[in-house]
């Protein structure tokens, strides 16, 4: 005997193979019909998904793959040599067809370790005590099937499954294209057998790095790659429907299908999108800046200008990690307009830049509420130390922050500062 296929040498075998007299693939042979039927019989009771097949794809298609199996094996038991490549072929094809029909790939597999324990049980049978070299060499035989079986089955199969995937990957980006673009998205849908709903929920997201990218040795480019497959998960994991989605190192667009019409998008919503993106900070070990909105198909390009203002408006005014939707900055949105009342506004505590502890001190009395207590707290300073930083802040800007009128007009500025400085810098992620 020659070497196998995958270049390792077979294992000597005392042929013809024969149970008490009467050679094994003969016996086998003249059993086929029987055994095939014996199959499909344990498939439809076992295993659920064949009991839901149509009758006739059962006693037609699915008994002539069984039949070609048990033929390949015959085959084997005569000659000692693994299946042909053109029996492989038939067999990786019948693999690729139910990866299509969507019928799982452990259904596929124990069909095959099913025919095996059939006819194995139906050879044994008629073993005899006198048999016993020629049921060892059987049973090798037995296993070497399965290996290349389950081998072709798998490959068959997953290859299908990666084309069908990469086709409904294409869809979706071109629906993605032609939504986030303003196109006739309709008509694309259509083409590639896909639906629009009534309304989308825009998430633009700006992400954090990720420890495992800064780290000696390790490849920056795979780490991130892995960050993002994390995020991907995750968001398909804690939303309904088909997610649109593109994604880079640092950031990424996801349109979220909804049923509801914008404007009947309800708090509950935007609490479940939120709980996901937090789902996905925490699954991924990195921060996650998003804004969001719902938008009807046709006003999917407004609505991605919009969220993205409102993640660098959240991120400029220095919110934490988070979900953050218009009406979550509305101050900070408008007063980060460009235009001169803006301009205006950023002149009268630009002064305190040259300061920056008193610009801190400051921020930090507004956002505890105007406590001088729990800003020292923040800043782990004496409270003493907080006074004499905002009357420092109070003569340099002519503005005391510990007043009620003063106090809106120094939260205003900051943020208008807030934004020109950020218009400097230039956009920051996605």
């Amino acid at each position: 005997m020659g070497e196998d296929h995958d270049g390792t040498t077979p294992l000597p075998l005392p042929l013809p193979l024969a149970f008490d007299g009467v050679v094994l693939h003969q016996r086998l042979s003249d059993a086929l019909p029987m055994l095939a039927g014996r199959v499909l019989d344990r498939l439809v009771d076992h295993v659920p998904v064949y009991d839901t097949m149509p009758g006739e794809q059962l006693r037609g298609e699915i008994q002539r793959v069984v039949e070609q199996g048990i033929g390949s094996f015959v085959a084997m038991l005569r000659t000692g040599q693994p299946p042909s490549e053109s029996q492989l072929l038939a067999l990786r094809q019948s693999a690729a067809k139910r990866a299509e029909e969507g019928v799982p790939v452990e259904a596929v597999v124990r069909a095959y370790h099913v025919g095996a324990q059939e006819c194995l049980q139906q050879m044994l049978s008629h073993a005899t005590p006198d048999d016993l070299e020629h049921v060892q060499a059987a049973t090798v035989l037995v296993l070497q099937f399965l290996e290349r079986m389950t081998v072709t089955v798998v490959a068959g199969f997953f290859a299908e499954r990666q084309a069908v995937l990469g086709e409904e990957q294409s869809a979706r980006q071109a629906l993605l294209t032609a939504l986030v673009e303003g196109a006739d998205a309709a008509t694309t849908a259509a083409r590639w057998g896909l639906d629009v709903p009534p309304c989308y929920l825009v998430l633009d997201l700006a992400i954090g790095a990720h420890p495992d990218e800064a780290l000696d040795g390790v490849s920056p480019v795979i780490a991130a790659k892995r960050k993002l497959r994390r995020l991907r998960v995750e968001l398909d994991r804690h939303v309904d429907g088909t997610v649109l989605s593109a994604w880079s190192g640092d950031g990424g667009l996801a349109l979220i299908p909804c049923r509801t019409e914008p404007d009947r998008v309800a708090g509950r919503d935007w609490a479940r999108l939120a709980k996901a993106v937090e789902h996905m900070r925490r699954v991924a070990g990195v921060d996650i800046m998003a804004g969001a909105a719902a938008a009807a198909p046709e006003t999917i390009p407004a609505a991605v200008t919009l969220t993205q203002e409102v993640r660098r408006v959240a991120a400029a005014s220095e919110r934490p990690p988070g979900l953050y939707r218009l009406p979550d900055v509305l101050l900070e949105y408008q007063l980060m307009r460009p235009g001169p009342a803006r301009d205006e506004l950023a002149r009268l505590v630009r002064p305190l830049t040259a300061r920056p502890e008193l610009l801190a001190t400051v921020r930090a009395y507004l956002g505890c509420g105007l406590s001088r207590r729990r800003t020292a707290q923040e800043l782990c300073v004496h409270p003493n130390t907080v006074d004499y930083r905002l009357r420092r802040a109070a003569e340099i800007a002519g503005l005391d922050v510990t007043t009620g009128p003063d106090a809106l007009r120094v939260r205003a500025a900051i943020s208008a500062l807030d934004a020109a400085e950020a218009l400097e810098r230039g956009p920051a992620g996605g």
